[in-house]
């Protein structure tokens, strides 16, 4: 008799399929003309500007933003709203309940992108860029404590922001790079320890400096009146690429977490 696969098995396999083809569609990256066209325009000073500026809005952000950003959400019902799910997933055992998780936290995101879409085109009307970095990057670390809590995951430690900044530049990585942040992201997950060891400011500094490269134009853009708010609405883009990632690999690690308790209980 073929024995039955439970529905988190069957989760698992979805989830694998998933990030397979996740990493397959981001195996190289395309060109773009809109890059091209900007590209001599650009000052060579900007990406060193733009890393500088990413560097202090992520240590903004870690020091003194943390508790900013709690209050726009009710951290207190997201953590009982995940024991809630937690629970009914254990009592039913089916894929429905274990599919709330994901659900959950694509409603965060939907809110998240809307804000991020109407500051970014805002601004870029204005002819305002690189000022808009600090709230573009409150966003994205807003949609990462989000999915984070959704899933039973803490964000505090300092292990945890290495874990972010490592999932925002695994986000906009492609072809052998972003494997490879992907395997340091999947040994992260199941060993509880990072591949490599890296101070929180070296890392902040890897991930600015990732994302200054890859918004080096559309932040140019966005600093030009009127026609920035072309530039400024690649924020929604870049912050849906982003959580996508992000949203894969915690609920990576939350059937992971899962799949160990059930071999724990075994024996």
């Amino acid at each position: 008799m073929k024995q039955k696969v439970s529905p988190l098995k069957q989760e698992w396999s979805r989830l694998e399929k998933q990030e397979a083809d996740y990493l397959q569609k981001r195996s190289r990256k395309s060109a773009s003309k809109l890059n091209e066209l900007l590209e001599k325009r650009v000052p060579s000073g900007l990406q060193s500007t733009l890393d500088t500026a990413f560097s202090k809005a992520f240590n903004l952000v870690f020091e003194k933003g943390t508790a900013v950003i709690e209050k726009t959400y009710r951290k207190e019902e997201l953590q009982k709203s995940y024991q809630i799910n937690e629970y009914a997933a254990y009592v039913r055992d089916d894929k429905k309940s274990l599919k709330v998780f994901s659900k959950k936290a694509a409603g965060a995101d939907n809110v998240n992108l809307l804000l991020s879409g109407i500051s970014g085109i805002g601004l870029g009307v204005l002819g305002i860029g690189i000022p808009d970095i600090v709230l573009f990057t409150g966003l994205m670390l807003k949609s990462m404590y989000e999915i984070a809590l959704n899933y039973g995951f803490n964000y505090e430690e300092e292990k945890e922001k290495h874990f972010i900044l490592m999932l925002i530049r695994g986000a906009l990585s492609y072809g052998e790079e972003l494997r490879q942040i992907d395997c340091e992201v999947n040994f992260f997950i199941e060993n509880k320890k990072h591949m490599k060891e890296f101070s929180v400011e070296q890392s902040i500094e890897q991930t600015a400096g990732c994302l200054s490269k890859e918004l080096l134009y559309m932040k140019f853009l966005q600093g030009i009146p009127i026609v920035g708010a072309v530039g400024g609405a690649y924020d929604v883009i870049y912050l849906k690429q982003v959580v996508k990632y992000a949203e894969l690999k915690y609920r990576h690690r939350f059937y992971f977490k899962k799949i160990e308790a059930e071999y724990r209980k075994r024996g």
